[in-house]
């Protein structure tokens, strides 16, 4: 397996507009990303805000169901998030998503960001697969 971060935020959409996230396999149940939290991504009380570490785990998680189900389009049913500790600007975030099972239509997994070896949110979550492959998937933006 080729452990090797790449940019996964170049393409149209949504977190190309938030800031870099980096992801990489590390098995065939295991993934992780990685991104640093940008004074954008804060909210008023300057920590980061809690849409766009719910984001970072739609995003990972979306892209470790995606690769687990072939390339084919994912999308998310279910994210059950649950904030525990804070981060702010400049620190690192790191994400692990585990595949806990897939079906023929489904993916169920968890997910946790950490930040400085502390968890600062998990969540588990359930992804559709579409019989769409990702070339002949297309966005409008």
């Amino acid at each position: 397996m080729n452990h090797k971060f790449e940019q996964i935020s170049i393409k149209p959409g949504f977190v190309k507009h938030n800031g870099g996230l980096l992801f990489r396999t590390i098995s065939k149940t295991k993934y992780e990303f990685k991104t640093v939290i940008n004074k954008n991504h804060l909210n008023e009380a300057k920590i980061t805000h809690g849409g766009y570490l719910a984001a970072l785990m739609d995003s990972g998680s979306g892209t470790a169901a995606h690769r687990v189900a072939n390339n084919f389009v994912c999308v998310t049913i279910s994210l059950d998030i649950k904030f525990i500790d804070t981060s702010k600007a400049g620190d690192k975030i790191i994400g692990i998503t585990r595949i806990l099972k897939k079906t023929n239509t489904l993916i169920f997994l968890i997910c946790e960001l950490k930040c400085k070896n502390r968890i600062i949110a998990s969540a588990t979550g359930i992804w559709k697969i579409l019989k769409i492959k990702t070339s002949t998937y297309s966005r409008s933006n």
